[in-house]
């Protein structure tokens, strides 16, 4: 058997255009097995839309998407989004659905059904109890849906995770712990994961690495070290300069 390769993912010059917009412009990157990325920006920088070329959920204009040193569009939709967990923005449960049935959607369209034990296993890693199970999302907090939308991308038991702005709409308590639980899932399940956020506070904290995107492009990549220490450039340097003012304000309240 070949062994896998050490790049979880290559990005060879994605260009993405809607009309005459560029979305993603001429973006080449490789992000290693076990890495945990964040790919800030802001609002339309083309984040999203680079991370959706890796789940087909958006086909680039040109360039090429390899895998685990596949192009993505070798193997049929279902069989690579079994291998890549996505977590949505918006949650996305489905309403008439339990949790249970949510957490095992992915697994049952693929003709697998999800034991009543793996699916309290996959409640237990992201911190819920088994008891919420037979609930329905309309019962639960913002933050258990969110969980529940974690454990969904886990379900196959994916090498990737990708995330788009996962915790955007969680308050700021509920939003730290997940960001933390999902470091932890990171490690412990060995994923490489590729979190999409608009946050440099967040993507400093919970990252190994930034990607900074400005108009479609790949403008920093830096280690969370090296930005807090001025490195990356302007546009990264901008972004970094929310989370240290806010630090600097908190630090004169506190004396």
């Amino acid at each position: 058997m070949t062994a896998a390769p050490p790049e979880a993912l290559v990005f060879e010059g994605i260009v993405k255009n809607y009309g005459s917009t560029i979305a993603v412009a001429d973006v080449t990157l490789t992000i290693m097995r076990g890495e945990f990325v964040a790919l800030v920006g802001a609002s339309g920088s083309g984040k999203s839309t680079l991370l959706k070329t890796v789940n087909r959920l958006v086909d680039p204009t040109s360039g090429t998407v390899l895998f685990a040193g596949e192009h993505v569009t070798v193997k049929p939709l279902p069989a690579l989004r079994r291998r890549v967990g996505y977590v949505f923005q918006s949650i996305g449960l489905f309403p008439h659905m339990t949790v249970a049935e949510n957490i095992a959607i992915g697994p049952k369209l693929a003709g697998e059904k999800l034991r009543r034990d793996r699916i309290e296993e996959l409640l237990a890693l992201v911190e819920l109890d088994a008891a919420l199970a037979t609930r329905m999302p309309d019962a639960l907090s913002g933050g258990q849906r969110q969980r529940v939308g974690v454990a969904r991308a886990l379900a196959a038991g994916p090498e990737l995770l990708l995330m788009d702005e996962p915790f955007g709409a969680l308050d700021p308590v509920t939003r730290d712990a997940l960001g933390e639980r999902v470091r932890a899932l990171h490690e412990d399940l060995g994923l490489t994961t590729v979190m999409v956020t608009h946050d440099m506070a967040e993507a400093l904290l919970l990252a190994d690495r930034v990607l900074v995107m400005d108009k479609g492009r790949i403008v920093a990549d830096e280690t969370p070290k090296a930005l807090v220490a001025g490195e990356g450039g302007e546009v990264a340097q901008e972004l970094v300069a929310v989370p240290r003012h806010q630090a600097t304000r908190l630090a004169e309240l506190a004396r």
